[in-house]
């Protein structure tokens, strides 16, 4: 049966990346974003703010992929604020919500105490985005309303790189490769994450990809 799902936030590089690899799979795609006009592959383009959908926007769907993204002072909350809006209209359904998270809130260690934004090599201008994403990934823990799944990239997450077609699943620690590596492209990541709904494996779960 054809997938149907939603990306929210659809105007950003990573949620094309997503679409593209869930079109080139057949999948039926419905983007919301705020651009007048569709900037992706998706069939149907809905221009809406996050803010303005509704239950009866994401009703029907198989999955909806949060792709949203803040950088700037007085827009990081809205990792949080966005977040909880479609935690709530998704709850209580088998719809699924697959949140396109960062590399900040991965641990380094074995007993999950030291994350890696905490690092001396972290660089200070990514904190407050990976603070920011920290607190959402503890905000959407404790919701088990929602089959939620959390994804978060590498520590090298290239915009520009190659899709090599695979990838290393890992988990809530930060994954190396045989090369001592923690990256991978925008497209390997979006093929992971289409992975992931296509086999849902892990509902209320944080997992993560590195390239092979």
């Amino acid at each position: 049966m054809k997938k149907n799902i939603a990306v929210v936030a659809a105007d950003g590089r990573v949620a094309r990346k997503v679409i593209t690899e869930a079109m080139g799979r057949g999948w039926d795609v419905t983007a919301f974003g705020r651009r007048d006009h569709n900037s992706g592959d998706a069939q149907t383009y809905v221009k809406r703010d996050i803010f303005d959908l509704t239950a009866e926007d994401l009703a029907g769907f198989d999955a909806v992929v949060d792709a949203f993204g803040a950088h700037t002072p007085e827009t990081l909350p809205l990792h949080s604020t966005t977040l909880k809006h479609l935690l709530d209209l998704l709850s209580g359904t088998d719809v699924r919500l697959v949140v396109v998270g960062g590399a900040g809130s991965l641990y380094v260690d074995h007993e999950h105490k030291v994350q890696l934004y905490q690092t001396p090599d972290f660089p200070d201008a990514f904190k407050p985005t990976a603070l920011a994403q920290v607190k959402t990934l503890d905000e959407i823990r404790g919701r088990d309303d929602v089959r939620w799944t959390f994804i978060s990239p590498a520590g090298d997450f290239q915009a520009d790189g190659e899709r090599t077609g695979s990838y290393i699943l890992g988990g809530e620690e930060l994954t190396l490769n045989g090369r001592g590596e923690s990256t991978i492209s925008y497209a390997d990541f979006a093929l992971g994450l289409v992975d992931e709904i296509e086999s849902g494996d892990h509902i209320r779960q944080r997992i993560s990809f590195v390239r092979k």
